[in-house]
């Protein structure tokens, strides 16, 4: 059930957004057992006096490629789950993308099953 937004700097080409989203669907699918065919992400490009990432706050030095990943879940994941999560698309978009990891910053957002309605106002797990 995760729901993924992607806030990056703007004038980057699909397949550069393609392939965050399939850098995080990977991870979600191999790290937090999320299922098959469950992938529901947004993207915004912003201008730079639009999104503003602090370059250095807690020591990590962020270039003006830093993107932000946020994920509404389901809670209930495990610290562990969490950082081989975070692990995992850092490295790929790195790996990927070229992206710096200290650039990829991700913040979940986790809620209870009750708060999803996937379509025909109906809520499948309340």
């Amino acid at each position: 059930m995760p729901l993924v937004r992607v806030d990056l700097p703007r004038g980057k080409p699909a397949d550069y957004k393609q392939t965050i989203g399939d850098v995080i669907y990977a991870a979600m699918r191999t790290t937090i057992n999320v299922p098959e065919g469950d992938r529901f992400q947004i993207f915004a490009e912003h201008a730079p006096e639009d999104l503003f990432i602090d370059p250095n706050y807690l020591n990590i030095a962020r270039s003006p490629e830093a993107l932000i990943i946020q994920i509404t879940l389901n809670e209930g994941r495990t610290t562990e789950q969490k950082r081989a999560f975070y692990r995992a698309i850092a490295d790929g978009l790195h790996d990927k993308i070229g992206l710096r990891r200290e650039d990829v910053f991700i913040n979940l957002v986790e809620v209870k099953k009750e708060n999803w309605s996937f379509g025909n106002g109906e809520a499948p797990y309340a």
